[in-house]
């Protein structure tokens, strides 16, 4: 009777769950409903900030502060860590990973109490971490160099490397833990590694080189890229000979993708940073099924542990989206810290209790002020967010609109049509969409508001470079 019973119970249990699973899990997890006890989480770059949100009732909770804003970690005696960007999280839900660029840290996080539990420094500009299926290794994904750092999970120390293609942007496993999949930042190739064996066993040709993030799809059969040069997808299938399936125009600034499962199917979510939208592609027939406005500069995003929701970090809002599956529209917005980049949604992450010990006030890293410049045409082109410092802003601008590979400069003028003195910020290079992210540091807001009087200054962009410069292509109009 027993051996009757419990089978029968089993697959009574199984017909009341819905089995959609959600990335980096398999289609046959179980879906996770929304509740307190799950928190999304976003490393904020600018702020140095990781910030805590309750999905249930869509409210900020606080900060989990991991370093001081500018310029105060300027100081050779700073020991905080330095642009907060790449997340991961443990299998178990209890550790959160933050990777910060430029102190090269990984920081192992305690989900249940908020505090840094133990830090980890690895070679020059790590981008990304993730922990292996089994739990037992953290794969680190050294930007700057041209390999993993492959950590032992419970200590933390670095046990080997892989060397891969140089600038390795993320890894990302398959649901089963038997592949890594590693996209480049600085070299047009992915590269697939058995997880135990530690060598590459796949090749997948990039169509450019600048790579910043990789998802593989629950039912194991496709691994979806983003190119932020181009402005493209990729997509290629997650076992060998791992042969290329799909190369989608996605637009100006494709930052990160992340898949969905629902009773309606699978699907792709990708943030496209230059248009202020997130775009619904189906993973059967690579349609797209919806367009979706979300606010400045979406980067980051992940889908709640059902399915339901996909949050957004917006790196030039300061906010978090919250985009209903069912409909595709944003639902709700939320505060958090300055240029989120990467995201995790964790579910069941709290046991027990609010899940506030430790956390912080948003404080400052909650002001920020918004200008806008178009181009010739009149049309707005590029987004430019100030993130406040104190006395000091950061400046990142999203910039679109403009010739591709070309050289220009970001720089004040005393014209509002830019036709007076010039005083070069930053220079840079358009990428082959013609877009490019760019970032300068001082009282920028206090010269560029409409009270600065007979000083006042107008933010431009101008072709050329510094001391060479040409004709203002694009001027303020937006306070």
């Amino acid at each position: 009777m027993r051996q009757i019973l419990l089978p029968t119970l089993t697959m009574l249990l199984l017909a009341g769950t819905a089995l959609a699973g959600q990335a980096p899990g398999p289609a046959s997890a179980p879906d996770v409903p929304v509740s307190a006890k799950d928190r999304f989480y976003t490393s904020d770059q600018f702020s140095n900030t990781i910030s805590v949100i309750d999905p249930a009732a869509n409210t900020l909770l606080g900060v989990i502060k991991l370093g001081d804003p500018t310029p105060m970690n300027l100081s050779p005696l700073y020991k905080g860590q330095l642009l907060v960007h790449g997340m991961g999280f443990s299998p178990d839900h209890k550790t959160l990973l933050a990777v910060s660029i430029g102190s090269n840290a990984v920081s192992f996080i305690d989900t249940a109490t908020n505090t840094v539990r133990h830090t980890s420094y690895v070679g020059r500009s790590p981008h990304e971490a993730f922990f292996t299926p089994d739990g037992k290794e953290v794969w680190v994904s050294v930007r700057g160099e041209n390999y993993l750092a492959v950590l032992d999970a419970g200590t933390g120390k670095e046990i080997r490397r892989i060397e891969v293609p140089n600038g390795p942007g993320m890894t990302i496993f398959s649901p089963d833990g038997q592949y890594g999949y590693v996209c480049s930042s600085f070299s047009p190739e992915t590269v697939v590694i058995d997880t135990k064996t530690h060598a590459i066993v796949g090749r997948v040709k990039q169509e450019s080189p600048f790579c910043p993030d990789i998802a593989a799809t629950p039912d194991g059969e496709q691994v979806w890229f983003t190119l932020k040069d181009v402005g493209r997808t990729q997509v290629f299938e997650a076992k060998p000979p791992f042969k290329a399936l799909k190369t989608i125009e996605t637009g100006p600034i494709t930052n990160h993708v992340n898949i969905v499962r629902t009773k309606a199917g699978q699907f792709a979510y990708v943030t496209i940073g230059g248009l202020n939208l997130v775009k619904v592609f189906r993973t059967d027939d690579f349609s797209q099924i919806a367009t979706i406005p979300t606010g400045a500069l979406p980067h980051g995003l992940w889908p709640s542990g059902d399915g339901s929701r996909v949050y957004v970090g917006l790196e030039n809002a300061d906010k978090a989206a919250v985009i209903d599956t069912a409909t595709n529209t944003v639902v709700a917005e939320v505060p958090i810290g300055q240029g989120p980049q990467g995201v995790a949604y964790v579910p069941n992450t709290v046991p027990e209790g609010d899940g506030r010990q430790n956390l912080q006030p948003l404080g400052a890293s909650g002001k920020t002020s918004a200008l806008t410049l178009s181009g010739t045409d009149g049309k707005p082109a590029t987004q430019i967010t100030l993130f406040d410092q104190g006395v000091l802003q950061t400046l990142q601008a999203a910039v679109t609109g403009l010739p591709a590979k070309m050289p220009f400069v970001l720089a004040l003028s005393d014209d509002p049509k830019g036709a007076g003195m010039i005083e070069p910020l930053a220079a840079f290079m358009t990428n082959p969409a013609g877009a490019a992210i760019v970032n300068a540091i001082g009282p920028i807001r206090q010269v560029t508001r409409t009270d600065a009087g007979t000083g006042r200054r107008y933010l431009v962009v101008a072709a050329g470079k510094p001391g060479e410069l040409g004709g203002v292509v694009q001027v303020q109009t937006k306070d």
